[in-house]
């Protein structure tokens, strides 16, 4: 069975993220992160962030990546 290649990795930037997928917004505040406005986000990795506020990255990233597709969380 063939992956499919996700567009969110853990090293996709917030900013960008956040740029390409305005959807994903609330996904970083439900999980507590604020970084979406942050001056650090053009830098910041999205494990870099998961790593700095103790956030769990693989539900993090399941997450931004079903809000990316246009899905509603489960």
């Amino acid at each position: 069975m063939l992956e499919v290649e996700k567009p969110i990795s853990a090293e996709s930037l917030v900013q960008e993220v956040v740029l390409h997928y305005p959807e994903t917004v609330l996904v970083f505040v439900r999980h507590g992160l604020q970084c979406v406005g942050c001056d650090i986000s053009p830098f910041h990795t999205i494990a870099d962030s998961a790593r700095e506020h103790a956030v769990a990255l693989e539900p993090l990233l399941s997450a931004l990546n079903t809000a990316a597709a246009g899905q509603k969380p489960a």
